[in-house]
């Protein structure tokens, strides 16, 4: 998805929000004493701007569902500030903000358990137009028909329940009910989280057209990053309440700069054999996810993070840009080159897939060369085996030629020394005698 030319010439962003903060409140007794609080989302401040996709990404509990439904304003905030199109509604009420809902819409996670299964789905795609007291042009029932093509359904399943749909189909009713007031701003909670992977496909794609057709801006939250990765221009990645890195999506996935980042990255697998060369190993990070009732001090990352010092312990870090457009909530940010020590580091599946299909080829040459070594083995004992009788005699020879050399060198010998005894000469070795004489 693409940001349109006039959208990025825009100053004022569609949406902004500014210290965002939810907290749930826990009691106990019979007087409902407050005891402590959940601590969902927790100083969030980003902004988005018209035709724009802004990705939310964690793992679960963090707190991306909790964001969604209090920018919707279905949920209270304890504090902070959110704005549409300049406009504070933060604390607009149910009459305040019935206006509101025509240009802020929500889809929900659960295709099943968000479409009522004793209303038709006509019934569910015009309760909209009802509720703001629309009437569009040529009847409700012909728009709400035009809505069910839009998202690829048969019109004339107008009268079918949702039990009579599948999944998808139920989530593009969903989709469809979105739509119906031609929203400006479409928050999407795990759209595709709970539909097959051959679905999902078919709903990103969905999401992605309508965008283009009808200018949409949309907040998507998941926690599948390949999701993220397809639909979105930028990407917030929260952690504990709080969102630790935000940027394009070119940047995050090419050079994170946030340690909880590039762990995120490292689990996520990488089908094309030909690229999985180039993935980092897999990072595990030690220990389980803090409460949220009593997240740790400082930064909430460093109970599990491997550049943890001690200021990572006392002093939250605060979300900084960095570099253009990339904001990083951290005091040890990593670079494209850094890369987590060993001891917290395993190889991946897909990594260990690529030595053995390498080492196949070599292994295989090794056993040609070695069954080749046992032939040449065999061929040489064979031929020793056929010449040992002939062996046998030529030692025999031998034996007797060194025998005849050896008296004929000791002959040799006495006739020299009989000779230089003769002469009064010294023979050969008795030079030192000869010197004492």
């Amino acid at each position: 998805m693409t940001i349109p030319e006039q959208a990025t010439s825009s100053p004022e962003p569609l949406l902004k929000v500014t210290g965002l903060v939810k907290h749930f409140p826990i009691t106990k007794g019979l007087l409902r004493r407050q005891a402590g609080a959940v601590q969902a989302v927790d100083g969030l401040s980003f902004d988005v701007r018209p035709g724009e996709t802004l990705g939310v990404v964690g793992e679960s509990g963090c707190g991306k569902s909790t964001m969604g439904r209090l920018i919707t304003r279905l949920l209270e905030p304890t504090g902070g500030k959110i704005e549409f199109e300049g406009k504070d509604i933060t604390h607009l009420g149910v009459a305040g903000m019935r206006p509101m809902r025509r240009d802020v819409q929500m889809i929900f996670q659960d295709p099943y358990g968000s479409l009522n299964p004793r209303h038709t789905v006509g019934s569910i795609v015009s309760a909209p137009f009802k509720l703001q007291g629309v009437t569009p042009e040529g009847g409700i029932k012909k728009e709400v028909q035009r809505l069910l093509g839009l998202v690829g359904l048969n019109p004339e399943h107008y009268n079918r329940y949702p039990h009579e749909f599948s999944g998808g189909q139920r989530q593009r009713i969903g989709i469809a009910r979105a739509l119906a007031l031609k929203p400006k701003l479409v928050v999407a909670d795990e759209p595709v989280s709970a539909l097959d992977v051959s679905i999902q496909a078919q709903v990103v794609n969905l999401l992605d057209d309508l965008q283009d057709e009808l200018g949409l801006t949309y907040v998507i939250i998941a926690h599948d990053l390949s999701v993220i990765r397809h639909v979105s221009d930028r990407i917030a990645v929260m952690y504990l309440g709080k969102i630790v890195e935000m940027t394009d999506r070119k940047s995050l996935y090419e050079a994170p700069m946030h340690p909880y980042t590039k762990a995120l990255l490292s689990a996520v697998p990488v089908p094309d054999p030909r690229r999985r060369g180039t993935k980092s190993d897999r990072i595990l990070l030690k220990g389980d996810v803090p409460s949220p009732i009593s997240p740790p001090s400082g930064c909430r990352f460093h109970t599990r993070c491997w550049k943890a010092t001690e200021i990572c312990k006392t002093q939250e870090p605060p979300l900084l840009a960095l570099k253009t457009g990339h904001q990083v909530a951290c005091h040890h940010p990593e670079n494209a080159e850094d890369q987590a020590p060993q001891d917290v580091v395993l190889l991946s599946a897909a990594r260990e897939a690529i030595e053995l299909v390498e080492a196949t080829p070599k292994a295989a040459e090794a056993s040609v060369d070695a069954a080749a070594v046992v032939a040449i083995a065999k061929v040489d004992g064979d031929a020793a085996d056929a010449a040992h009788v002939d062996g046998g005699a030529a030692a025999d020879e031998a034996e007797a030629v060194s025998a005849a050399d050896a008296d004929a060198a000791q002959g040799d010998a006495d006739d020299l020394a009989e000779a230089a005894d003769d002469k009064g000469n010294p023979a050969p070795g008795d030079s030192g005698g000869s010197a004492k004489e």
